[in-house]
């Protein structure tokens, strides 16, 4: 056999005639035999024989499609070849043991005319037991092998049966004309010896028109066998979402076409015997001949003219855009001036505010700041204007009116220091009832309340209701009923005590006392309850915040004497400058050494500061000499070496100076700055070299200040060791 497929091991014949496939021979004795009624309805025994001629994958596939019509009554099917082409082996869906499997019986061909003959009497008394069931039939030569699975034995039998039609008697190609298969065909399943069970199937047409896969011929008989192909679709190409173009769109194309003028003309004159009117004839008179230098000059001349309306239109567009950015310029300007005095008038306005109603230390520094300067501005006019004992009676006068204002000023400060207090209690009380918070992996904020958190939410609404004034007798009962019901939960001499003076107030308020009166009882009342709540054991979530510390005898390592007040503080309360070997005052002492003599006001230089450190911040490029300069070493060098003004313009407002690098390339240095209003510094740090910039004088002057800066630095350990990476870097660059 030629061109056999190991991938098809069965082949059905592409134009198999009965003739050429001899009969089935007698059945062998030791075979079983048929059951006497037929096992499949006539239209499927008619479907099956239609479909003789095909590959054997339609016999499986309407195998298959019995198999799921119905669970209980199942059916195999398979297609034989004839003797020539060897033996199909049956498959065997349902693993059936070889004890209930019955022997499946091969019949060979036999080239004996005389056999044929026999064999072909006996074929015809099997076909008419058989024709009450069977009634039509196309597959002539064929054989059916049916499998049938008998539920009530619980095991399988197998059943083999042999049906040889005479190709005589029902010819295969007229009986396909003449048979059209139904869309739905009935098949009858034997479900025991004596019960029968009809299925409806229904018949799947292909939609499309199977591939040519290939085959083999018999070179004996001449049969073609076609290899067969399975029964689904063929996969589609998944769409990949973009537009492709062949090579076809994206060509030109060229066509030639032959064009011919519309209006033909002639040259026909007038001659004998043939008249051509003349009316519509010109008569055309030469002109002036023009020479190629003639030519030229009017092409140069007509060149100039266009030159110069061209630069005409280039020239106005210049002055245009030279007036447009002008104008801007102008505008941007007074823009700026605008904002430089909205900013300075914000200033002075936020600065008045502060004299008027101070409460922090800064604003307290500024009030004592301004008496000082108007209390010298007087003693000056008065030394200037008066003498004798007119001055000294105004000196008098002078001095009962600063005290008059110090004492203000002290009232200020203690309504102040009552509000801040306040305001630091419910921050404290707040931060504890904070929940708790995490950052994820994605960037959200994750929050979470814990019975902790809770509590001190709780314990918050309450000291904010009980701390306020003004309300309802009926509300203020309420919330000191709720307070007495908290604070009840823990049996404590400091809980009796404020149980006490809760019954104590709902008393006075029931006897109508005046409000004025009361203010001591809630007052004590407020106290003990923010007492209450900062012990850990009532308020668990405050343990975290409270800084007290584990072992108080670590203490005493870092507590230092003051002189001035005459008490042991920790370290934390010294200003240690970095140019002191001791230990000098501590905090407080300065500061009330600084109200009652010198009244200076550190908040401009602490704003020099903070910008200072914020551009050196900007560079990246491990800057630390700014971080270790500290707020009276600034002031110094502002005072002292830069004079309190711009080096440049000599511009005096503080509010508007700045510190900037002198040499940008070098890391910020008291050795290596300059101090200027803010546009002449954005200006000097757009200039690339200083040497040109600057004259030789002004160059001069700065470095004399930076060596003045040098001198009073090195009296600082710590500078001391940064002088020569600054002179490193100064060689590098």
């Amino acid at each position: 056999m030629e061109g056999a497929s190991e991938s098809c091991p069965s082949g059905v014949p592409a134009g198999a005639q009965a003739a050429e496939q001899p009969p089935a021979g007698p059945r062998p004795a030791g075979s079983m035999e048929p059951s006497g009624e037929a096992l499949l309805h006539p239209a499927a025994s008619m479907m099956q024989a239609e479909e003789g001629c095909k590959p054997l994958a339609s016999w499986e596939q309407a195998g298959a499609a019995l198999q799921e019509a119905h669970g209980e009554g199942l059916c195999h099917q398979e297609v034989m070849g004839d003797g020539n082409q060897g033996v199909l082996e049956p498959q065997n869906p349902f693993s059936a043991s070889p004890e209930n499997a019955s022997p499946v019986a091969v019949t060979k061909s036999s080239t004996l005319p005389e056999l044929r003959s026999s064999e072909r009497e006996e074929e015809t008394s099997q076909n008419a037991s058989l024709s009450e069931n069977v009634t039509s039939s196309t597959g002539t030569g064929s054989i059916i092998q049916t499998v049938m699975w008998s539920r009530a034995e619980f095991h399988e039998t197998t059943q083999s049966e042999k049906l040889c039609l005479d190709p005589e008697l029902l010819p295969s190609k007229a009986a396909q004309q003449d048979y059209h298969m139904p869309d739905v065909i009935t098949v009858r399943v034997q479900m025991d010896s004596e019960s029968f069970h009809d299925v409806a199937v229904k018949i799947e047409r292909p939609t499309f028109r199977k591939p040519f896969l290939g085959g083999f011929k018999n070179r004996v008989t001449g049969v073609e066998f076609h290899n067969a192909g399975s029964q689904t679709v063929p996969k589609k190409r998944p769409e990949k979402g973009t537009t492709l173009f062949c090579r076809e769109t994206q060509t030109v194309f060229e066509r030639n076409r032959y064009q011919q003028t519309t209006s033909p003309t002639s040259t026909q004159m007038t001659k004998s015997g043939l008249y051509v009117s003349n009316i519509s004839d010109k008569l055309i008179t030469p002109g002036k001949y023009l020479t190629a230098e003639e030519y030229h000059k009017r092409r140069l001349e007509a060149v100039i003219v266009l030159q110069k309306y061209f630069r005409r239109w280039h020239a106005r567009n210049i002055v245009q855009n030279l007036k447009e950015k002008k104008r801007l310029r102008l505008a941007w300007e007074a823009q700026e001036v605008l904002q430089r005095e909205k900013e300075k008038e914000d200033k002075l306005r936020m600065e008045q505010e502060r004299k008027l109603n101070p409460k922090t230390k800064e604003d307290f520094d500024l009030l004592y700041h301004a008496l000082e300067s108007w209390r010298q501005e007087e003693t000056e006019r008065i030394n200037r204007t008066l003498t004798g004992a007119e001055r000294k009676a105004a000196l008098c006068g002078l001095l009962e009116q600063e005290t008059q204002l110090i004492a203000s000023i002290g009232r200020h400060k203690l309504n102040a220091d009552e509000d801040n207090q306040q305001k630091a209690v419910l921050h404290f009380l707040d931060k504890c009832a904070q929940p708790k918070r995490w950052k994820a992996c994605d960037g959200k904020i994750t929050e979470m309340d814990t019975q902790y958190t809770l509590r001190a939410r709780e314990l918050l609404e309450i000291y904010r209701s009980v701390s306020m004034n003004d309300i309802p007798k009926d509300e203020r009962r309420d919330v000191l009923l709720t307070l007495r019901g908290t604070v009840k939960e823990h049996k404590c001499k400091l809980t009796q005590e404020i149980v006490e003076l809760i019954d104590r107030e709902v008393d006075l308020m029931s006897r109508e006392v005046k409000e004025c009166n009361l203010e001591g009882l809630r007052k004590r009342i407020c106290t003990l309850f923010l007492q209450y709540i900062k012990i850990p054991k009532f308020n668990p979530e405050v343990a975290r915040i409270l800084k007290v510390p584990p072992d108080p005898l670590k203490l005493y390592k870092n507590v230092h004497f003051c002189r001035s007040c005459e008490n042991y503080l920790p370290a934390t309360e010294f200003p240690i400058p970095a140019n002191s070997r001791t230990v000098g005052r501590c905090h407080f002492c300065c500061k009330l050494d600084n109200e009652a003599r010198q009244r200076e006001s550190f908040l401009k230089c602490r704003l020099i500061l903070e910008s200072l450190r914020k551009s050196e911040a900007d560079y990246k490029d491990d800057a630390r000499i700014v971080f270790l300069v500290q707020q009276q070493h600034l002031q110094y060098m502002i005072e002292n070496i830069w004079g309190c003004q711009s080096a440049l313009s000599s511009c005096n407002d503080l509010y508007d100076l700045v510190m900037v690098r002198w040499d940008k390339q070098q890391e910020w240095s008291p050795w290596n700055t300059i101090l200027l209003t803010k546009d002449e510094a954005d200006a000097h740090l757009k200039l690339h070299n200083l040497q040109e910039a600057y004259e030789a004088s002004f160059i001069h002057g700065i470095k004399h200040k930076h060596i003045r800066a040098k001198k009073y630095f090195a009296q600082i350990p710590v500078m001391t060791s940064l002088f020569h990476r600054s002179d490193k870097q100064a060689n590098a660059s």
